[in-house]
């Protein structure tokens, strides 16, 4: 959380020493009817805060639910986490359908408006900057999966016939020497490959990330994630993207590929610190809200 001053903003910014702002994103405009009927996180109505040309989008929380000590238990509550994360992103969609928008990450709390404004006037080249890159984008996720079993592929070893014969022990051990290798082999090929592909889609990319891979019981899938990228796609290249992205998988088989979006460019932010808030939110990189 965010420490402020301890004064109060206007109505409808006026808090109480019981509520937080949550912050949604940054805009550099938005309609006056777009955040109209959108329940943000707790329910909440969202509201903007404008300072210098640009606008933070907000919304009041009970800090008995979202303070520092109760979020960090809530946290680690899935289904608390979960109907939270679609709340933010409901608010985040709405404004990136009305125009540029630079996300802030899932608890991006400010005691009261004083820092938001601050960051607002202080930040302002960076992040006008920011939604200058970003207008006309939107992020797309691509996930590559192993199409290659290890196990599947072991061919047994049998000593060389111009050898004498090996006993037992020599002979397992051949074995489990080749399939060690053919498992490296199989395994820094579909590494190559995945490297290939990232490659390959961030040179049609305005940006580009390359996120941890996640875990199979995450992915709800046996096989193994080895590619998690995030593209900052833009608009017209959107279908061009697409076809690059058959193109890859065919000319690189040992990967299946996946594609989420388009989604706000979670990914590409920037590097500005009170937009992070404490975990990561970005669908591309975890899964989709």
């Amino acid at each position: 959380m965010t420490s402020t001053a301890d004064h109060a903003p206007p109505a409808p910014g006026q808090t109480t020493g019981a509520e937080g702002i949550w912050l949604y994103g940054i805009v550099a405009d938005v309609p006056a009817d777009a955040l109209a009927g959108v329940a943000g996180v707790g329910g909440h109505q969202p509201w903007t805060i404008p300072v210098a040309g640009l606008a933070a989008v907000v919304g009041h929380v009970p800090l008995a639910e979202y303070g520092q000590e109760p979020l960090r238990r809530n946290l680690e509550d899935l289904d608390w986490l979960e109907r939270t994360a679609r709340a933010h992103h409901a608010v985040i969609d709405v404004l990136h359908r009305a125009g540029p928008v630079l996300p802030a990450a899932l608890a991006t709390l400010y005691f009261d408006a004083t820092g938001i404004v601050r960051l607002l006037t202080e930040r302002r080249g960076d992040l006008t900057a920011a939604l200058d890159r970003v207008t006309g984008h939107a992020e797309w996720g691509v996930k590559g999966y192993t199409t290659h079993h290890p196990a599947a592929a072991s061919p047994a070893v049998e000593p060389d016939s111009g050898t004498p014969a090996a006993g037992p022990g020599a002979a397992y051990l051949a074995r489990r020497r080749a399939q060690l290798t053919t498992r490296a082999q199989a395994r820094h090929a579909v590494e190559e490959d995945a490297a290939a592909i990232h490659a390959g889609l961030a040179g049609l990319s305005a940006d580009a990330r390359r996120h941890p891979a996640q875990d199979r019981r995450l992915t709800g899938t046996d096989a193994e994630m080895v590619l998690n990228g995030a593209y900052l796609v833009a608009a017209d290249r959107e279908e061009e993207f697409g076809e690059l992205m058959v193109a890859l998988e065919r000319r690189h088989p040992t990967v299946r590929l996946e594609r989420t979006g388009p989604w706000p460019p979670y990914s590409f932010v920037g590097d500005t610190p009170a937009l992070r808030g404490t975990t990561p939110s970005s669908p591309a990189a975890e899964s989709a809200p």
